[in-house]
């Protein structure tokens, strides 16, 4: 019960990360606010945990006015805001920078980008009023190396990741902490939506790519959803309680190596010998 007591806000909670997250965070003693753009998605999130522990609002993190609704919820607990994590995220269709549309790229960096600023932009205030805080933001590996075909993607989360450094430094000193988290290849719903097109393209199933991607990994598969939980539940609670500004990669070793770059590359080669366009 590492976080009992404390109040934390999760975004994007309906699936994936986010909800993985969540029920950890529960299971850890939390009073949570789940937000994302989907209700029937965060009621499944919060339909098997217990209802004192849990709140629904939903909200796209891109609105200001939604922004401040899922705040007074967090709020409605009654014991302050103690904990932000920023999951809230969207991938782009495959394209180069000559390809993108401008609209796409503005959207993709609201959603990735300006959306956890205008949460920690709300959220921080009520965390120097409880005494402290801890944010995460949820980056991705594609923020660290650059991945082909989606400029818009990694220069989203790459913002997050110097957003995430610049908060740590700006807000230390009222004792609030803020970190972010890289995962590599994970398994969740966006990532098999956003790769089911191009694994089309090349003529395989999927799994082919979530198996292709993993070759080079180290430990040799794509990470689960609640492999990210654990580290967030330490990085919330006070055993982490001199950990900020930092920057931690869940990817089973992939950033030791290009991994996707590569994975993607072959495969685009593998499709092109093939005699596809």
């Amino acid at each position: 019960m590492g976080l009992n007591g404390k109040v934390a806000i999760i975004t994007g909670a309906g699936t994936g990360i986010g909800r993985a997250i969540t029920e950890r965070f529960v299971a850890d003693g939390a009073h949570v606010c789940i937000t994302g753009r989907r209700t029937e998605a965060l009621a499944d999130t919060a339909a098997s945990l217990p209802p004192e522990q849990i709140k629904i609002c939903p909200a796209d993190v891109t609105d200001p006015a939604a922004v401040d609704r899922v705040v007074a919820t967090a709020l409605s607990f009654g014991e302050g805001i103690h904990i932000l994590v920023n999951n809230a995220g969207m991938d782009q269709p495959m394209g180069t920078v000559v390809d993108l549309d401008a609209a796409l790229w503005d959207r993709v960096l609201q959603v990735n980008l300006t959306g956890p600023f205008l949460m920690m932009k709300a959220v921080i205030p009520h965390m120097i009023e409880a005494g402290g805080g801890s944010v995460i933001n949820i980056s991705s590996l594609a923020g660290l190396l650059g991945v082909p075909g989606l400029p818009a993607y990694c220069a989203s989360k790459g913002g997050l990741i110097s957003l995430t450094k610049q908060v740590a430094v700006d807000y230390g000193v009222h004792n609030i902490r803020c970190n972010v988290v890289c995962p590599g290849a994970t398994k969740t719903e966006m990532f098999v939506s956003s790769m089911t097109p191009f694994a089309e393209t090349c003529g395989i199933e999927v799994e082919e790519v979530f198996r292709t991607f993993s070759e080079d990994v180290p430990l040799r598969r794509v990470s689960s959803p609640c492999e990210m939980a654990g580290l967030c539940s330490f990085l919330a609670g006070d055993d982490a309680g001199f950990v900020t500004a930092a920057c931690i990669p869940v990817d089973g070793g992939a950033v030791v190596v290009d991994v996707s770059g590569a994975a993607i590359n072959r495969l685009a080669a593998k499709h092109r010998g093939s005699g596809g366009a």
